[in-house]
Parts: structure tokens; C-alpha cells; sequence
């Protein structure tokens, strides 16, 4: 964690299949949120979209990275994951369209609710992939 006058930066790595430690970058940056006072509604919003993020580089990418920015205004969550990027972007957008294999279903997870979850969650996102080098998304949600 760094941190300047007016924001503080968070930076996580996330390891492929890591199922143990998956979801420790989202409950991290929701208790320092909390510390911050920010209203329980973006919190919620904030730890929905890193949350998601952060199951999809464990699920479909070979690792990746979580950085977080967090502004008097604003939070900023820049996902990049080393991965296979993704081959439809519409259709991967699709509630309930999931390329996650069975293994991954059994555990509980690949519902096809990851993306459009974190679209509605976010004020601004923007996704973009490239097959066979990964994909990145930028999500800001405003502090009020």
C-alpha cells in the first residue's frame, strides 16, 4: 500500500486457480474502506465489482494483478490478468454465459454473473481483451 496526500493505492496479486486466497484483495480494500468511513453503499458496490474480478483472474486467466486507487472522489480498480483474453467480449457480457470448465462449476463458481456484475456495479467500466494476451478492465465507482 502507498499512499500520497490525496489517495491511497492498493496493489494485489492474483494466482490462478487460488481458490484458498481468492477474495482476500476484495475483503482487504472493504476493511479499509470501512476504516475510511465511506458510505456503506459504495463499499458494498466496490467490494461486489473487486470480488468478481478477482474470482475471474483465479477461474480463467493464468494469474494476475488488482490495483486500487482510492481518491477523495472516487475509487479506481484496474484488473489485468495474464490470460487467454476473452473470444466473444458481447457474449461474455451475456448474464449467465460462462466459459468456466465443470471442476470450476462443482466448486460453486463460473455462473456467468462476473462481468455483468461488475458492469452494474461500476460508474465507469471498460473492458478490453485481446485473445492470447489477456485482458484488462478498468471499473471507477464515485464516493457519492
Amino acid at each position: 500500500m502507498t499512499k500520497d496526500s490525496n489517495s491511497m493505492k492498493l496493489n494485489y496479486d492474483v494466482d490462478s486457480n487460488d481458490f484458498t486466497r481468492a477474495g482476500e484483495a476484495s475483503s482487504n480494500i472493504k476493511k479499509i474502506l470501512k476504516q475510511l468511513g465511506v458510505a456503506s453503499k459504495v463499499i458494498r458496490k466496490v467490494s461486489i465489482a473487486t470480488y468478481e474480478a478477482e474470482m475471474n483472474i483465479a477461474i480463467h486467466s493464468y494469474g494476475g494483478k488488482i490495483n486500487v486507487e482510492i481518491t477523495p472522489k472516487e475509487v479506481q480498480i484496474v484488473v489485468k490478468d495474464n490470460g487467454p483474453g476473452i473470444k466473444d467480449v458481447n457474449l461474455a457480457m451475456k448474464e449467465g454465459y460462462s466459459t468456466a470448465t465443470e471442476r470450476i462449476r462443482e466448486l460453486g463458481f463460473g455462473a456467468g454473473m462476473g462481468l455483468p456484475n461488475i458492469k452494474k456495479c461500476a460508474d465507469v467500466f471498460e473492458l478490453k481483451s485481446e485473445e492470447g494476451k489477456g485482458t484488462k478492465v478498468f471499473i471507477k465507482i464515485f464516493l457519492n
